[in-house]
């Protein structure tokens, strides 16, 4: 290969550079596609609709091969967190929802039908998911992500990556390596603070599983620096860690214009030329979204500024790749196959499942849930309530794109209990960041007419848009409270004295301090999709009982920040105007029936490295609606040679029980599960006595039991990353 055509596998192309009036342009591809490319952007996330989308990457690919000297096709790359980010296409959940569930197998099935609406268009790399950690509420990204924990992350980004993956059929990317969710100040991209012991036993872990368990064949840097150090320049993480330690054998792909950004952001390069010789001797083989400064490759291997080698290996990464998921031998995809719109019957369907599994019910005084739908009027109030885009993440295609024009029908809450009953009554009672007195005035006297009310709150999400949204890429806060103008409506609500149901519809953990004891009731809803509507009034009606649980603690105050449970032993104290609790922690959430646990047992008091330990309980459905209930087990050390958190999840089964059903869970946790970077950063196991605790929550524990390990040990690696359980 020409040095110009090994640089151009190392870069991509925006597909609008391409197009015509949404058509292929030939002329375009002679001059821009000369020498072939690795990666196509966006094809459907740049507007064109399915069959259209077929089509044009079938012309693009059959350009590269029948008209270019390399005849190499490129690997065409979209957004597909919550669904493919394109026309037509099903908007699922956001992933707090789907880690709100607590059920892997669930993830598995989102990710299978991404998947499918995905390759049918010949999309073969999508950029997800995102393995950062929710541990600052103010960081607008938070709703990418699977919650706050190491352990939950882990697991979700296994069913996620696989299903998403198939038999090497798509390539996902576990992104933003590492640390994106704690930048400094919870402000998108700002330094990242963290020890290289903490990168270890805590933001680390999520990728080793992605790399080493779940093979995932892309990494993507994050925009942020670690102790001054970029993550795209990044030797350390991109090479020594990713590559020599863990044997990472796919590509590794850079943010969008974050190889420029070594130069005119962290200012670690004089120009776009040393920007892309940091990155490409750091380890990025791909530059998106365009090939800008990798470009200039060229020029630096005929100055010799940089061995032609170097660009070898990368090139070589990335066809490897293109093998790999057999681009080769299937370039083109069956036009006639592609449906006029993605989403269908079986995915609605799924979509709504998954919606109801992961609302989480925080409080229900005296019963308040379910409604009988035989109530004599129910009044729905708040600016979230009968609005689509409510109901939509960041990632999700009308909110990221900022059209704001939803092009499959999304079932808002309002709509959703219409279809449940018709006697409603409906008012929006305020904007989501604006007091307007004449919709507050109306929405009381409208409410005072109800014998129930139900008040939908919460964030409206989209992209660096801080006027119009509350969540978001590039919609950071100083403040997580509920935004004031609706704390208002609810205050002036409860003071007619009618019960009051609250529909939280959030994109990140927020503070309901302020409210939660004026109202009788309280669901708490992600970014639910398309049939969020729907699922959010089966729960209300009682036709599904909520069983999601909190991924994330929820924070009393700005001020607690940060109040992940997984805290460490010196980190407790209090402050004058509350404790350093949460009002909700980490693990929380209610059934509409009593679930009793029972007969616990540890069955090894002793183990040795690389054994399990082994515990069993029962679990029994006491009350008479059919419930799935998470059984979590915590770890807890008695000691250890530098401080670790106090408690870690190391377990969990969501089980479903039928009314008066027992059933009988036993767990086995690998030892492994109980190692730790030192203070000399080797990975050990620590003799000594362990805690295992079953719970509810992270505050609320079942059972407590003690095991003891009998050894010390130093690990090469960890060769189980899961614990595994059974039910009789």
């Amino acid at each position: 290969m020409k040095i110009e055509e090994k640089v151009a596998q190392l870069g991509s192309i925006q597909v609008n550079e391409l197009l015509e009036n949404n058509e292929f342009s030939e002329e375009k591809a002679e001059k821009l596609l000369r020498y072939g490319i690795g990666e196509i952007t966006r094809v459907v996330g740049s507007n064109l609709r399915p069959k259209q989308a077929g089509k044009v990457i079938n012309q693009i690919q059959r350009y590269l091969i029948e008209k270019t000297r390399v005849r190499i096709p490129a690997i065409v790359h979209e957004e597909c967190l919550s669904g493919l980010m394109g026309p037509t296409a099903t908007l699922f959940p956001i992933p707090l929802a789907l880690s709100s569930t607590w059920d892997l197998t669930t993830v598995s099935k989102v990710t299978k039908a991404i998947r499918n609406q995905t390759t049918i268009l010949g999309i073969r790399h999508c950029l997800s998911p995102v393995l950062d950690l929710c541990r600052d509420p103010r960081w607008g990204r938070c709703e990418e992500t699977f919650g706050e924990d190491v352990y939950l992350t882990a697991s979700m980004a296994n069913a996620y990556i696989t299903g998403l993956q198939g038999n090497n059929q798509l390539i996902a990317t576990a992104k933003h390596f590492v640390a994106h969710g704690s930048p400094e100040g919870g402000r998108n991209t700002a330094p990242v603070n963290v020890g290289n012991r903490e990168l270890r036993n805590v933001y680390l872990y999520p990728f080793e599983v992605a790399v080493r368990k779940s093979e995932v064949l892309s990494i993507m840097p994050a925009y942020h620096e670690i102790d001054g150090v970029p993550c795209h320049a990044n030797n350390e993480l991109l090479h020594k860690v990713l590559r020599e330690e863990w044997g990472f054998k796919g590509i590794i792909v850079s943010d969008y214009w974050a190889v420029k950004y070594l130069n005119t952001v962290h200012r670690v390069a004089d120009s776009c030329k040393e920007a892309g010789l940091l990155a490409l001797n750091a380890g990025v083989n791909i530059e998106f979204p365009s090939l800008e400064c990798f470009r200039e490759l060229e020029d630096a291997i005929s100055s010799g500024e940089i061995p032609e080698k170097i660009i070898d290996n990368a090139v070589e990464r990335v066809l490897y790749v293109k093998y790999l998921i057999g681009l080769f031998d299937n370039p083109f995809v069956d036009e006639s196959k592609i449906p006029e719109i993605l989403d269908n019957k079986e995915h609605r369907e799924m979509a709504r499942e998954v919606a109801s599994k992961s609302i989480i019910l925080l409080k229900n005084e005296n019963n308040s849930l379910p409604l009988n739908k035989s109530n004599e009027r129910i009044a729905v109030i708040g600016p979230l309530a009968d609005n689509p885009l409510a109901m939509l993440g960041d990632y999700h295609f009308p909110t990221h794109t900022r059209t704001f024009k939803v092009d499959v029908n999304v079932v808002t809450v309002l709509e959703g209990i219409k279809n449940k009953v018709k006697n409603v009554i409906y008012a929006k009672g305020s904007e989501v960041n604006k007091l307007d007195l004449g919709l507050l005035n109306e929405a009381k006297e409208l409410a005072s007419k109800a014998n129930v009310i139900i008040g939908v709150v919460g964030d409206m999400s989209c992209i660096f848009d801080p006027e119009m949204c509350t969540s978001g890429e590039g919609v950071d806060r100083a403040d997580i409270e509920l935004p004031e103008p609706q704390t208002k409506l609810i205050e002036e609500l409860s003071s007619l004295g009618k019960p009051i149901i609250l529909v939280v519809i959030a994109g990140r953990p927020m503070s309901l301090e302020k409210i939660i004891n004026k109202v009788d009731a309280v669901l708490w809803a992600w970014k639910l999709g398309e049939e969020g509507g729907n699922a959010i009034a089966d729960v209300i009606f009682g036709e599904v009982s909520p069983s999601g649980r909190l991924p994330v603690s929820l924070p009393k105050s700005t001020g607690q920040i940060p109040v992940y449970y997984s805290r460490k032993p010196s980190s407790f104290g209090k402050y004058i105007e509350s404790s350093s609790d949460p009002l909700f922690p980490f693990g929380y959430g209610l059934t509409y029936s009593k679930v009793s646990y029972n007969n616990f047992k540890i069955l090894t008091p002793e183990v040795r490295a690389g054994e399990d330990i082994k515990l069993s309980l029962e679990v029994k459905n006491e009350g008479k609606y059919e419930v799935d209930e998470v059984i979590q087990v915590y770890i807890s050390r008695r000691k250890s040679n530098v401080a670790l958190p106090v408690k870690e999840l190391k377990a969990f089964i969501k089980v479903n029980l039928r009314p008066n059903e027992v059933k009988k869970i036993t767990f086995a946790i690998p030892t492994d599960l109980l190692a730790f970077y030192d203070k000399d950063l080797k990975l050990i196991l620590q003799s000594g006595e362990y805690k295992v605790i079953v719970a509810k929550n992270a505050l609320d524990s079942v059972f407590e039991g003690s095991v003891k390990l009998v050894e010390t040990k130093e690990l090469t690696k960890r060769n189980n990353y899961f614990s595994s359980s059974s039910i009789s």
